[in-house]
């Protein structure tokens, strides 16, 4: 089994190899279209992030290091920086009109798949809204922790950040949101939002 693993297509082969990239892609679709549903609520931003997720994959496959880490945590650091991307651009963009027409179109099928991802990841939308008050830094560290259930050191993997810098930003955070649970509203949801797995 180890060396089935060892063999399989990474990043770095999916870039240059088509086949490569076919065996890759069917292996993480899910993960990152799971990923990227927690973050946005529309289906069609949801297959054009996926779709840009993956042609990242192309352009920097060759920057993935296996010793580094999981490639499944290193695509969620590309989908993390896609989808905030994409919600600077959203907050810039005011004419509605004109980003529905960059969208790609969609079978109604496809839609209905999304539309039921969606309303399965509601829940993991509600508590990063509940993030929202948490500097980036910590928001990034407390999303993948709290909302993605990854591990301290697996967040830190996928940020790019060392352990000790995640367990500052987590120690950071979860006194800010034990703060904010003093107040009356909200004062489950920030608690439980500061019992996230432990780091191994």
């Amino acid at each position: 089994m180890k060396e089935r693993t060892r063999n399989r297509s990474g990043p770095a082969e999916a870039a240059k190899d088509p086949r490569a990239f076919e065996e890759f892609y069917r292996r993480h679709v899910d993960a990152v279209t799971r990923f990227l549903s927690r973050r946005v609520d529309d289906p069609h931003t949801v297959a054009d992030l996926t779709a840009d997720v993956f042609l990242a994959v192309i352009d920097s496959g060759h920057t993935y290091r296996r010793q580094l880490g999981d490639e499944r945590l290193w695509l969620y650091g590309v989908a993390r920086n896609i989808a905030s991307s994409e919600r600077r651009r959203a907050a810039r963009e005011s004419d509605l009109g004109r980003r529905i027409a960059g969208h790609r179109l969609l079978e109604a099928d496809d839609i209905a798949r999304l539309e039921d991802r969606l309303a399965t990841e509601s829940a993991g939308r509600q508590a990063l809204a509940s993030l929202a008050g948490l500097p980036e830094g910590e928001r990034a560290l407390m999303e993948l922790i709290a909302v993605d259930q990854l591990t301290t050191a697996e967040a830190a993997k996928a940020l790019g950040i060392s352990k000790v810098a995640a367990r500052v930003r987590l120690h950071r955070a979860r006194k800010t949101l034990r703060a904010a649970a003093e107040a009356p509203a909200g004062a489950a949801d920030a608690h439980r939002l500061t019992m996230p797995r432990s780091a191994s």
